[in-house]
């Protein structure tokens, strides 16, 4: 009888042996899973940033244009050319 009742015992340390595998590979499938998805999310918010990043480089650029003909503008300002095509305007 001692026989039988290792065997039963020996039945029941493999299935929760089993049991513990599954649960092991379960958990290793759930945050395969789960880093892949955030893999693909952050692959999506880097592309966003990429196209904003374009974005706000072509926005400096046209302020930095925007900028030098202001300066251009301000030195004109104070020329005399100016000066004489304000009062020719004025005059009319």
């Amino acid at each position: 009888m001692s026989s039988y009742g290792r065997s039963k015992r020996v039945k029941r340390e493999k299935w929760a042996n089993r049991m513990a595998v599954l649960g092991v590979t379960m958990v290793v499938l759930c945050l395969a899973v789960a880093v892949n998805a955030k893999g693909s999310t952050l692959k999506k918010s880097d592309l966003d940033y990429q196209q904003k990043e374009k974005q706000l480089e072509e926005q400096v650029r046209e302020e930095e244009e925007r900028t030098k003909k202001l300066e251009e503008y301000k030195v004109y300002v104070k020329t005399k050319q100016f000066a004489e095509e304000v009062a020719k305007q004025m005059g009319k």
